[in-house]
C-alpha cells in the first residue's frame, strides 16, 4: 500500500534569486494535523563527466561559499536555464567551465540531491569525443582546470577527497559504464 499523500493546504514565497526560491507550505498530513514545511527550488542540474581517449578525466576547482574552500576537484556541473535541454546546459557548463564540448553525451543518471527539503533533479552525462570551445564562465565563477588519470579521480572521490554528491556518483556511475 502506498503512503497517503501530504495535502499543501497553503504556499507563501520567502525568497527568491536567479537561482533558487524558498517558499513555506502548510501541509496537511495523513492522521489530519497539520504541519508547516520549507521547500527550497532550484530546478533541474546538469553535471558532466569529461572523458578523453587516454582516459583522463577533467576536473574543475572553484571556491565554494557554503563550505568556505577551495580545495576540492569536481566535474562541471551547473543549472538548467530556461527555455534550454538537458543536453544543451550540459554542453554549456562544459564549455563555461572546462573549455570543451562533447562529441557525445552519455546519459548516466537522473536523481534527486536531496528528498526531503530541496525540490532539484541532477542529470549526469559522460563526455566523449571532447573537443576545444571556450565559453566565458558565469561572473561569479573563478575556475583552475586539471586533468587526473580516471583511476586517481575515482580514487579521490572513493577517499573523502571529493565530497560533491554529482561528482561522487557521477565518477561512480562512469566507471560502470566504461567498464561494461
Amino acid at each position: 500500500m502506498k503512503p497517503k499523500p501530504w495535502k499543501t493546504l497553503s504556499s507563501r514565497l520567502v525568497y527568491e534569486n536567479k537561482w533558487m526560491s524558498l517558499r513555506e507550505d502548510l501541509a496537511e498530513m495523513p492522521n489530519g494535523q497539520t504541519t508547516i514545511y520549507g521547500v527550497v527550488t532550484f530546478g533541474h542540474a546538469v553535471g558532466v563527466v569529461p572523458i578523453l581517449d587516454d582516459d583522463r578525466v577533467l576536473l574543475v576547482r572553484q571556491y565554494r561559499y557554503v563550505q568556505g574552500e577551495n580545495h576540492r576537484w569536481e566535474i562541471p556541473t551547473g543549472g538548467v536555464k530556461e527555455g534550454e535541454s538537458l543536453e544543451e546546459a550540459a554542453q554549456r557548463e562544459l564549455a563555461e567551465e572546462a573549455g570543451y564540448r562533447a562529441g557525445r553525451l552519455v546519459p548516466v543518471s537522473s536523481y534527486h540531491t536531496s528528498k526531503c527539503i530541496c525540490d532539484e533533479t541532477a542529470h549526469l552525462y559522460i563526455g566523449r569525443d571532447l573537443y576545444a570551445a571556450e565559453a566565458p564562465p558565469d561572473d561569479t565563477e573563478f575556475l583552475q582546470r586539471r586533468f587526473f588519470p580516471f583511476d586517481e579521480a575515482l580514487r579521490m572521490a572513493l577517499e573523502g577527497e571529493i565530497m560533491d554528491s554529482m561528482t561522487i556518483l557521477g565518477l561512480l556511475l562512469a566507471e560502470r559504464h566504461l567498464g561494461a
